[in-house]
C-alpha cells in the first residue's frame, strides 16, 4: 500500500451518519472532559490558601493533591469494564452526581483531613467519568470520519480546560474563597445530568462477562503502589519503600495479566495489546502526555516565579500554545483520511521536536515570547498525534470492549501526567540543586530552602538585603535555566520516541 492510502478497518468506514442530535450528545460528553481537565490544574492555585484556612502538615498537603490522581489511576480500569457491563451511559450519570455532590462537600471541608477523604472521593467518581465519555463516543459515532472528528473535539475539551484552569483559578481566587474551586462542578455537570438521558444512547457490552472482585483487587493493588511510587519518587529518590511498592505492583500485574490469560470472560481483553494499533496508540498517548505535563510543569514556575506574571497572566501566556493544540487536533482529521497514521503521526510530531529543541536553546532568555513560540510548536505536534492516536484506540477495539478500551487509554493519560511532573520535573529539580550556587552571605537555613526548589529560593530571597534577594533569584533561575535545558533535551527524545513507536506499529492491521 503507498504512503498515502487510508487503514481500512472492517465494519468502522460505512456506519451510519449521525445528524444534530449526535453532535448534541457530543456536547454533552464534552462537559466532564472540560470539568476535570480544570480541575487537574485549578487546584494548584488554590493550595496555598487551603493550607492558610485548613492547616495541614506536610503529608496531609500531598495527600491533598495525590488522593485524587492516586484513586482515580487505580479504578479506570475497572470502571471501564464495568460500564461495558452495566451500562455505558448508566455509569456516567452516577459518576456525575456523585462528583458534583462530592465537590459540594469539598468546597465546605472543615478540616484537611476531609479534604483529603473528599479528594478520594471524587477520584472514585472521576473514574466513572472518563472511560465513558470516550467510549459512547465510539457507540453513538458509528461512521469512522465522523468519529474522527468527534474524538478531535473530545481532545480540545481537554486542552480547553487545561488552558481554563489557570485562569478560572486566579480569577476564582481573587474574589472568593477556596472552596470555589470545587463548587464549579456543580454547574457544570447538573446540565449533563439533565441532558444525557435525553440525547446520549445507552450501550454496553452484549455479552458480558461475571463480575470478578479478584480482578478487581488486582488491577487497583497494580497500579495504586506504581503511581505512589513514583510520586514518593520525585520527593525522597530511590528509597526501600519506594522499591517495594513497585515490586508489589509489578508483581500483582504480572498476577492480573495471568488471570486475565486464563479467564474465559477476563475483565480486561489482553489480546486487545497484541492488536499493533491499540499498543501503538496507548504509548503514543503516554509519552506524548508525558512530555506535555512535563513542559507544562516547567514553564508555569517560569512564568510566575522567573517572569514574574501573576496566575492569571500565566494562563493567558499558555493561551496561543492551548489554542494550537486545538485547531491541530482538528485540522489534522481531513489529512487522516488521506495519510497513514505511521506516517501522519511521526510527521506532526517534527513540530513537538521543535518546540522542546526551542526551549533547550532559549533557556537563559528572559521574555515570555520564546516560551509562546515554543509551546505552540509543541501543542501543533500533540494535538494533532492524539487525535489520531485515540481514534485509531478506539477504531482497533470491538464495539462491545470500548469502555475497557477507553479505560486502558485514560489510565496511559493520567500515568502520562505522574509520569510527566515525577520524571522531568526530578530531572529538572537534580539538575537545579547541582548547578545552584548559594552568593557569599546567605544565611544556612535560607540557602537550604534555596537549595530545595526554585519556589523556596525566591521565598528566601524576599527576606534577604535587596542586593542579596537578587543575587540568590539570578543564582535559582540560571541554575533552573540549566535543568530545563537537559530536560527539554530528554522531553525531544520522548517525542522521537513516539514518533518511532507510530511508525513501526501503527501500520499493522488489526489482529497483526
Amino acid at each position: 500500500m503507498s504512503a498515502t492510502a487510508s487503514i481500512s478497518l472492517p465494519g468502522t468506514d460505512d456506519g451510519p451518519r449521525v445528524g444534530a442530535r449526535g453532535w448534541a450528545a457530543l456536547v454533552v460528553l464534552m462537559l466532564p472532559v472540560l470539568l476535570v481537565s480544570v480541575d487537574n490544574t485549578v487546584l494548584s492555585f488554590a493550595l496555598p490558601e487551603i493550607s492558610t484556612a485548613l492547616q495541614p502538615n506536610g503529608v496531609q498537603q500531598l495527600w491533598i493533591i495525590d488522593a485524587y490522581p492516586l484513586v482515580l489511576a487505580g479504578l479506570l480500569v475497572t470502571m471501564g469494564t464495568l460500564g461495558d457491563r452495566f451500562g455505558r451511559r448508566r455509569l456516567l450519570l452516577i459518576g456525575a452526581t456523585g462528583f458534583a455532590a462530592v465537590s459540594a462537600l469539598a468546597a465546605f471541608a472543615p478540616t484537611a483531613a476531609l479534604l483529603i477523604a473528599s479528594r478520594a472521593l471524587l477520584g472514585f467518581f472521576g473514574a466513572m467519568l472518563m472511560p465513558s465519555t470516550l467510549s459512547l463516543l465510539r457507540s453513538v459515532f458509528q461512521n469512522r470520519d465522523q468519529r474522527r472528528m468527534a474524538i478531535a473535539v473530545w481532545a480540545a475539551a481537554f486542552s480547553a480546560g487545561s488552558a481554563l484552569g489557570p485562569i478560572v483559578g486566579g480569577l476564582l481566587l481573587e474574589h472568593y474563597s477556596w472552596g470555589a474551586v470545587f463548587l464549579i462542578a456543580v454547574p457544570v455537570l447538573i446540565p449533563l445530568v439533565i441532558l444525557a438521558p435525553i440525547l446520549v444512547p445507552e450501550s454496553r457490552d452484549p455479552n458480558p462477562g461475571r463480575i470478578d472482585p479478584v480482578s478487581i483487587v488486582l488491577s487497583m493493588g497494580t497500579m495504586l503502589p506504581i503511581v505512589y511510587a513514583i510520586k514518593e519518587f520525585a520527593v525522597d529518590g530511590l528509597t526501600p519503600i519506594v522499591v517495594i511498592l513497585i515490586v508489589l505492583g509489578v508483581g500483582l500485574g504480572a498476577l492480573f495479566v495471568r488471570r486475565q490469560l486464563r479467564a474465559e470472560t477476563p475483565m480486561l481483553d489482553m489480546g486487545l495489546f497484541r492488536r499493533g494499533m491499540f499498543s501503538g496508540g496507548i504509548l503514543v498517548n503516554l509519552l506524548s502526555v508525558i512530555a506535555l505535563v512535563g513542559f507544562l510543569y516547567y514553564v508555569s514556575q517560569h512564568l510566575q516565579l522567573v517572569l514574574g506574571l501573576t496566575p492569571v497572566m500565566a494562563g493567558l501566556a499558555l493561551v496561543p500554545g492551548m489554542v494550537a493544540m486545538i485547531v491541530a487536533g482538528l485540522a489534522i482529521v481531513p489529512v487522516a483520511r488521506r495519510i497513514r497514521p505511521q506516517v501522519l503521526i511521526p510527521a506532526v510530531l517534527v513540530f513537538s521536536l521543535a518546540g522542546y529543541l526551542t526551549v533547550a536553546f532559549t533557556t537563559h532568555a528572559h521574555g515570555v515570547a520564546p516560551l509562546i513560540v515554543a509551546f505552540v510548536l509543541l501543542g501543533i505536534g500533540i494535538g494533532a498525534a492524539e487525535t489520531v492516536s485515540n481514534e485509531l484506540i478506539l477504531a482497533a477495539a470491538p464495539p462491545e470492549k470500548a469502555g475497557a478500551a477507553s479505560a486502558v487509554s485514560e489510565t496511559a493519560y493520567e500515568l502520562g501526567a505522574v509520569l510527566g511532573t515525577t520524571i522531568l520535573g526530578g530531572i529538572i529539580a537534580a539538575f537545579y540543586r547541582d548547578a545552584l550556587v548559594i552568593p557569599a552571605g546567605v544565611p544556612a537555613d535560607l540557602a537550604h530552602r534555596a537549595q530545595e526548589t526554585l519556589a523556596g529560593a525566591f521565598s528566601a530571597a524576599e527576606q534577604l538585603p535587596a542586593q542579596l534577594g537578587d543575587a540568590l533569584q539570578q543564582a535559582a533561575a540560571q541554575a533552573f535555566g540549566t535543568g530545563v535545558m537537559v530536560t527539554s533535551l530528554i522531553g525531544g527524545l520522548l517525542v522521537v520516541a513516539a514518533g518511532a513507536i507510530a511508525a513501526l506499529t501503527l501500520g499493522r492491521r488489526l489482529g497483526s
